[in-house]
């Protein structure tokens, strides 16, 4: 039987041949936390260990309540500051934590052990990138090492051509509402098909980051020329083996999506499940849209708001906030004009952050990685589908 892409990543750091379900302890190549599970990472991590492993591959990124929404995590930051600073810790305020890595640092065919159930974003760059508790995290920061059960893997092909205006973000919500939220649960899902081809880096991040909406351990990309293509224009390429699955490897489920039948698709809350097309709660009153999180908002994302909203305002008693995924991405969008245009409408440009703390309890149109409240604000009842009445 053969092995698929993720036995072999994993393999590679084990120093063994895994098979599937082996509980494996294998070297990690990037700890990542950022300003709220790093604080929770620090008193474990003090019970096992004095240095952290090496403080060149450890990650910690203030993005997910940054600026300081409050005391309590004023006092958290200056606590992660201090144990940052007695370990040689560099911390990053950059951006998101995903997409700054994704832009920086991390390679194909390496693993990244992640405090943050997103982490799999990386994914979309070839590499294994899985979500960690902060205890486990703490043991990668003292060890370099992980220890988990060797997944299973749903391969999911796509197939067709994406219809204008459909978008990866659409793909992936109809992939979730097909699976469910727990249609995945503790999976890796790896991406094939004659059309992932066709998606950019910044696209596969998108579908890498979402496999955490139903349930997966992680969701992978195989690393190829769109991936030589990322690293070259981030000025960090260096030579990759392009792994694959084998030909025989066994999978646990095999599901083809033919993209050309997607639609432009929402989330509703209060989870995945309930992803509808978006002319089913087309007329439902909003308050508030904000474009951002580590799923979207990256310069790609930028340049379509900026042709839907150029020349246009902001309507009356709406709110529309941008926080960019990156610092590079706010200086590439500066640099093309975006960011004059969205304000010129009357958006708020806010920073470089996850999610804003302000998202409230209006009525709210995210671009954003999740529907759960109280991130959306709003109640069920409030977003229950309706279709248009025929004309």
């Amino acid at each position: 039987m053969g092995e698929t892409l993720a036995q072999k990543i994993l393999s590679a750091h084990a120093g063994r041949k895994l098979s599937l379900g082996d509980i494996a302890v294998a070297n990690v190549d990037y700890v990542l936390a950022h300003d709220t599970t790093t604080a929770w990472a620090i008193e474990p991590f003090e019970q096992i260990a004095k240095k952290v492993f090496d403080s060149s591959k450890i990650f910690i990124f203030f993005d997910h309540a940054f600026p300081a929404p409050s005391l309590q995590m004023a006092e958290m930051h200056q606590k992660i500051r201090k144990f940052c600073t007695a370990q040689g810790i560099k911390i990053y305020y950059d951006g998101v934590c995903h997409q700054v890595m994704a832009e920086r640092f991390t390679q194909p065919n390496t693993i990244l052990a992640g405090a943050d159930s997103h982490t799999p974003t990386g994914g979309g760059m070839g590499a294994l990138c899985m979500g960690f508790g902060s205890t486990d995290a703490a043991v990668a920061m003292a060890t370099g090492k992980i220890w988990l059960k060797v997944p299973e893997t749903i391969k999911i092909n796509l197939e067709g051509k994406l219809p204008l205006g459909v978008y990866p973000k659409d793909v992936i919500l109809s992939i979730a509402k097909d699976m469910s939220s727990e249609g995945a649960n503790y999976k890796v899902v790896e991406f094939g098909g004659s059309s992932i081809k066709d998606f950019d880096v910044p696209s596969r991040l998108t579908l890498a980051n979402m496999c955490a909406e139903i349930g997966a351990k992680t969701g992978i990309v195989p690393a190829d020329a769109q991936t030589k293509i990322y690293l070259e224009r981030q000025g960090r390429y260096k030579p990759f083996k392009e792994l694959r699955s084998d030909a025989d490897a066994e999978f646990s489920d095999v599901r083809e999506y033919d993209i050309s039948k997607a639609e432009p698709t929402i989330a509703c809350p209060p989870d995945i499940d309930r992803d509808v097309a978006v002319s089913e709660v087309e007329g439902t009153p909003i308050t508030q849209v904000f474009l951002g999180s580590c799923t979207n908002c990256r310069i790609e994302d930028l340049e379509i708001a900026n042709r839907i909203i150029k020349g246009r305002r902001v309507k009356e008693g709406m709110k529309f906030i941008i926080t960019p995924a990156s610092r590079e991405v706010y200086e590439q969008a500066l640099e093309r004009g975006y960011l004059m245009e969205f304000s010129k409408a009357g958006a708020i440009i806010g920073p470089q952050a996850v999610v804003p703390a302000w998202a409230g309890t209006w009525a709210c149109l995210m671009k954003m990685m999740c529907a759960f409240p109280p991130q959306t604000g709003t109640s069920l009842a409030a977003w229950a589908p309706r279709r248009r009445k025929s004309t």
